[in-house]
């Protein structure tokens, strides 16, 4: 590594974004962690407050420019609002200087990780970067850690499927103070994270003729290979015949793909405990069926196994790191499709249950999956939380933007902890109401229940599902059809697919270790 050999911890962490069944190719960046005794590369990357004084290691560097630095900060008026990013080009000996604001307020983890992820967007992939962290005010712990996982979130890039994409090999290295147990943690733990969400991140943005429910489940396979504790079982057509999966079935019987259900289990806590279960839709392509959506926007219903995929990711990053928790993922796999056997608007479909369910539109799919996945998973783990995720309804989109993952529980106690949540690791959630007029607008003439009753269309989403949740069992539903891809990025977040909600289902598993 050239320019950058002194106070280096003898480890590198060589990172690449090639996950599972969508391989992403993209550069291969290698990360090390360093004293800030250390020479720093070409182009460093340091962080100023508001009063843009230089401390630290940014004194050392204004230092070796021969006072260049501070000369062209106060040249250019740079106030160090939270993530505001100017370069300086010539700062000899550096070719440049990239100085990120952290604003004037004691810094969150969720704004470390950001400050991580604005360096990532601002480094234009150099071959060599050195981020000089020191100095922040934050009460954060081991800090290089944390920003290193915002820079691996926010540098991804989905380049399989471009002729002229280039594979540079690139080093990043992280100057702190507290370099060995940043280090630890961020290969012991977060990297892990990291590598969940872009798992999801893949599996949402391959194209829906790659990615169905059976190379969805082989992706699942090959990312928990060898990760230790975890058992990995795929539920065939058969399977689901004996068991009465009508719903899970009947949505996948239009397509030539036959459906999946996944099961992931993790048994990392004290034996006998109850586990957590997650529970995700997995519509690995939603044409609406014989409901068929409208072309508009129809290529971006590959992303439609979201939850799924969140809930992948979350199972891998918790048995990677050895979360003191049981935890059991659960992802409902099917290709909604029109087609001479698909079912159609008035059938009705037998649940496992035993509840039937009439259907009013064949686009109302991933309730239909979740009713059989959330019965399955309560009868076989009983858990003692039991959260599904899932793209279910354009009425959360619209009702809360790409800022909310919607939330919906029984427990307002509960809706309170789960918004806590979301805010400290950087994936917000906003309730939606779930009374019992939503249910009753759900009964039907003909079977137990309608799958589909006009507005307010996400709370009568969480009521069909919730019409399988045992009424005191502790239940969180997450509906996320407005932020699991975005038109524009966030600092940890590049535009396009955004594998949200491992980072907030990790949070609730590390909530849980905590207790």
């Amino acid at each position: 590594m050239r320019k950058f050999s002194q106070g280096l911890s003898t480890t590198a962490l060589a990172l690449t974004l090639s996950l599972g069944a969508a391989a992403t190719a993209a550069a291969q960046t290698s990360f090390a962690f360093g004293s800030l005794s250390a020479q720093t590369q070409d182009h460093a990357t340091i962080f100023v407050g508001e009063s843009a004084a230089l401390s630290g290691a940014a004194a050392d560097l204004d230092t070796k420019t021969e006072g260049r630095l501070s000369s062209a900060l106060k040249d250019a008026e740079f106030d160090g609002k939270f993530g505001e990013t100017l370069h300086l080009y010539g700062m000899t000996p550096l070719t440049r200087i990239t100085v990120i604001g952290t604003g004037d307020e004691p810094l969150t983890l969720r704004q470390i990780r950001d400050l991580g992820g604005h360096a990532a967007q601002a480094s234009d992939n150099d071959k060599s970067l050195s981020v000089m962290i020191d100095g922040l005010n934050t009460d954060v712990d081991e800090t290089a850690a944390q920003i290193a996982m915002g820079y691996k979130l926010g540098s991804y890039a989905f380049t399989k499927y471009k002729q002229d994409a280039k594979d540079p090999k690139r080093t990043v290295a992280f100057h702190s103070d507290d370099t060995s147990a940043s280090e630890t943690l961020y290969q012991d733990d977060l990297v892990y994270v990291a590598k969940g969400v872009n798992f999801a991140r893949d599996m949402g943005t391959e194209p829906g003729k790659s990615i169905y429910p059976e190379s969805f489940a082989q992706g699942v396979r090959d990312l928990f290979k060898g990760v230790p504790g975890v058992r990995v079982q795929v539920m065939g057509l058969s399977e689901m015949k004996r068991r009465n999966m009508g719903a899970l079935m009947g949505v996948g019987q239009g397509s030539i793909h036959d459906p999946r259900l996944i099961v992931v289990t993790y048994m990392g806590g004290n034996r006998g405990d109850d586990p957590v279960a997650f529970v995700g839709k997995g519509i690995t392509f939603d044409t609406g069926g014989i409901s068929l959506k409208p072309n508009t926007g129809q290529w971006l219903m590959k992303s439609d196994l979201s939850g799924a995929a969140a809930v992948a990711g979350t199972v891998y990053a918790a048995a990677q790191r050895g979360a003191r928790v049981n935890l059991v993922g659960v992802m409902a796999m099917a290709e909604n499709m029109p087609a001479e056997d698909a079912i159609r608007p008035g059938d009705v479909l037998e649940t496992m249950s035993g509840k039937t369910i009439e259907v009013m539109s064949t686009d109302a799919e991933g309730r239909l999956v979740l009713s059989d996945a959330v019965t399955y998973v309560q009868q076989e783990f009983d858990p003692s939380l039991l959260i599904n995720i899932a793209t279910l309804t354009g009425s959360a989109a619209r009702a809360l933007g790409d800022d909310y993952g919607a939330i919906i529980t029984r427990d307002w106690d509960l809706t309170e902890h789960m918004m806590r949540i979301g805010k400290e690791v950087g994936e917000d959630v906003w309730p939606l109401p779930l009374n019992e007029n939503h249910f009753k607008a759900i009964k039907s003439d003909i079977a137990d229940i309608k799958s589909t009753a006009g507005s307010p269309g996400a709370s009568i989403g969480g009521a069909v599902v919730g019409t399988f949740i045992d009424d005191d069992r502790p239940w969180v539903h997450l509906d996320i059809a407005g932020v699991d891809w975005l038109d524009g990025s966030t600092p940890t977040t590049p535009k396009g697919h955004a594998g949200w909600g491992v980072r907030f289902m990790d949070g609730v598993v590390r909530d849980l270790e905590a207790e």
